[in-house]
């Protein structure tokens, strides 16, 4: 009897505990993960005297009656900044340029590193992995200077220099994606008189929808926040300026003020179309795993 409760089924004590322990952990993450944003949220709905108030409240709180009153005027103030409308404009071109170039570029190139045989295939790869080595920071400068030298103003400098950047990542996932299609799909479509062209168009481009839309986001995503190169780019175009560059050099009304409010309004504007795509391309990526299939 005793050797059948230890070596028998587990006791379902250990198993309840467990599941209640696995849930304890999961609202842990998902609290400590979302609150941050939270916390924005909050805070872009909270006037200068309540963001002063001390103990912070969790919610917009009246200062005298401490009852709930929400702020939106920050939220009216951000869309009445002229630099800040002009900086949304700034990024989604930017990002949306970066994003078609890389996917563009990005495709051809895995294409070739990942069905094609020529010779220096291997060092072709490996020499785009380690161009994503560089910290952006030791390149700065020089493309800068580079910049410069050719005359080419901020936006389109901003789209070359971010290109340096998610290109080869771009073509460093979408060529484990080619590769991990079957060869019988080339040959049948030559077989049928497809042109290589035709082949990577019309039939391996569509199988390969999941890396697409995952490269792709993560290429508008960095494009969409980044914060160095368009600060040192737009230093002498300040009408060039995307919208990180705006927020952070956001003034306040009155002398040595941080509008804070206004900070976090804009930063929850800003975050709202990311939020967007990752909702609707998340749906995207599990229909594109799915219909991938090759039928034998």
């Amino acid at each position: 009897m005793t050797t059948q409760s230890v070596t028998g089924e587990r006791n379902p004590v250990w198993g309840v505990l467990g599941r209640i322990g696995f849930w304890l952990m999961v609202v842990v993450i998902v609290v400590w993960m979302l609150f941050p944003f939270y916390w924005a949220i909050n805070s872009s709905l909270k006037s200068e005297s309540q963001l002063q108030m001390t103990p912070a409240t969790l919610v917009p709180a009246d200062p005298n009656t401490h009852g709930l009153s929400v702020f939106v005027a920050n939220y009216a103030s951000v869309f009445k900044n002229s630099a800040f409308v002009r900086g949304l404009l700034n990024s989604a071109i930017v990002a949306i340029s970066v994003t078609l170039l890389a996917l563009a570029i990005g495709s051809f190139a895995a294409f070739a590193l990942g069905k094609l045989r020529f010779r220096g295939k291997s060092p072709s790869l490996y020499l785009v992995l380690a161009m994503t080595m560089f910290p952006q920071i030791a390149v700065l400068s020089g493309l800068y200077a580079m910049i410069l030298f050719l005359g080419i103003s901020a936006i389109p400098g901003m789209i070359v220099t971010y290109m340096l950047f998610t290109l080869p990542f771009t073509v460093w996932v979408l060529t484990s994606f080619f590769k991990g299609l079957p060869l019988e799909i080339m040959q049948a479509a030559q077989v049928d008189g497809a042109t290589g062209f035709q082949t990577f168009v019309q039939i391996l481009l569509p199988l390969t929808a999941p890396a697409l839309v995952t490269t792709g986001l993560l290429a508008f995503i960095a494009a969409w926040n980044e914060y160095l190169f368009a600060l040192t780019f737009t230093s002498i175009e300040p009408q060039a300026r995307t919208v990180p560059v705006v927020i952070a050099l956001f003034s306040g009304q009155v002398a040595h003020q941080e509008p804070f409010g206004e900070i976090m309004a804009a930063g929850i504007v800003v975050s709202i179309p990311l939020v967007i795509l990752v909702l609707i391309f998340q749906q995207r990526i599990i229909s594109g795993l799915t219909a991938g299939a090759v039928k034998g």
